[in-house]
This record gives C-alpha cells, sequence and structure tokens, in this order.
C-alpha cells in the first residue's frame, strides 16, 4: 500500500487524524530488520488550549521544537526517563498538534519484534502500550523529527482500510490527570475487543 502523503498528517483536525490513523501500518526498518503493526490505539494532543499537549500556551522548548515542524514527522521524547513514546506530528508548520500512537497489532517482523522485547512467545505485553511498543518496533528519542514522508525514511506508515466506525471506542487519554478539564476529553481512540489495545492502570 502507498505511504500516507504530507496532505494526510497536515489537516488542521488532529482528532481526526488520530481516528483516522487506526488500521493504518506502521513500518520500521533498522539494521535491514523490517517490522510493522496495524494501528489499533492513538491519543489526540493539541496546543495551545490542550494541557495535556508538552506545547501547551504554543511552549516551543528543546522537548516540544519538533511539534511545530509540519506534520508527517516523529514527534519522540522520554518519558520517566525509560519510556521512549512515538507520536505523529500533525497539522501544518507551527500549529504543535500531535497523535500519540499507543498499540499496535504486531503484523510483519514479529520474530524481530520478540528479540527486542526478550519475549519467548506472541502476547499482547508485546506491543499494547506506548513505551512497549516502541521498544518492539526499534524506535528510540535519536529519531525524534524523522520524516515518515521521505523514500528514505526509516519509519514510516502505510495506507490500509479504515477501521469500522462501529469497531471505535473513544475515551479519555490515559495518564494525564494533572491536565484538569482537559483530561476528560475523549482524545484517545482504539479498536473495540482488540487484545493489542493497552488498559489503563
Amino acid at each position: 500500500m502507498p505511504r500516507l502523503t504530507a496532505g494526510f498528517y497536515q489537516r488542521e483536525d488532529t482528532v481526526q487524524i488520530a481516528k483516522d490513523l487506526l488500521g493504518k501500518i506502521l513500518f520500521t526498518q533498522f539494521d535491514g530488520q523490517v517490522t510493522a503493526g496495524r494501528i489499533v490505539e492513538t491519543e489526540a494532543y493539541k496546543a495551545p488550549e490542550d494541557k495535556a499537549c508538552h506545547a501547551y500556551l504554543n511552549r516551543n522548548t528543546n522537548r516540544t521544537k519538533t511539534m511545530f515542524l509540519p506534520g508527517g514527522v516523529a514527534y519522540i521524547y522520554l518519558c520517566y526517563g525509560i519510556h521512549h513514546l512515538f507520536n505523529v506530528v500533525t497539522g501544518p508548520e507551527g500549529a504543535a498538534h500531535a497523535v500519540l500512537v499507543r498499540g499496535l497489532e504486531p503484523v510483519e517482523g514479529v520474530e524481530t519484534m520478540m528479540l527486542r522485547r526478550k519475549h519467548d512467545r506472541l502476547k499482547p505485553q508485546l506491543t499494547a502500550g506506548p513505551g512497549v511498543m516502541s521498544m518492539a518496533m526499534g524506535i528510540y528519542k535519536q529519531y525524534d523529527a524523522t520524516s515518515l514522508l521521505a523514500p528514505d525514511s526509516p519509519i514510516w506508515i502505510e495506507d490500509a482500510p479504515p477501521l469500522d466506525p462501529e469497531e471505535m471506542k473513544a475515551g479519555p487519554r490515559i495518564g494525564v490527570d494533572y491536565a484538569e478539564e482537559c483530561a476528560a476529553w475523549p482524545w484517545r481512540f482504539y479498536q473495540k475487543d482488540c487484545r493489542w489495545v493497552s488498559r489503563p492502570r
């Protein structure tokens, strides 16, 4: 399938993009190893009004500067000093919108994913959750600001049939209790009854 284009990523409505990413296929290719998974869980983040967004009030810092790039690049940051979280920058240049990819259903390079995660059998913990998903896919902070559009990019997303709306669920984002009223916004989207979706703790 073709890769998603700049036109997909650079739309203004990042909430809609978060929905549209469900069912698309995330690929990586590092050291000749190709891995891929179908996106089954996302969360939208949108400056300047979203208190859960790193760029709330359009804060442009060394950490968030990637978010201000035109949509179609990876925003990867370190969470709790441990987890490398993969986001897709969306919107036009300066918008500071992004979609966090939280869960994948593995479809290619599963043995490589299991090796990276030190798993001896296939189970949801392999890619259900943004930190473990990135580890399984070989995605780390060093790839922050990597283009998802360049033909030679090691990270890209390919088109695929959209998720049936009846299969899509929405709810509050996970781990953003600090964001006051924004914590209740139903900007987390996931495939219903899918075992590769992370579970709120």
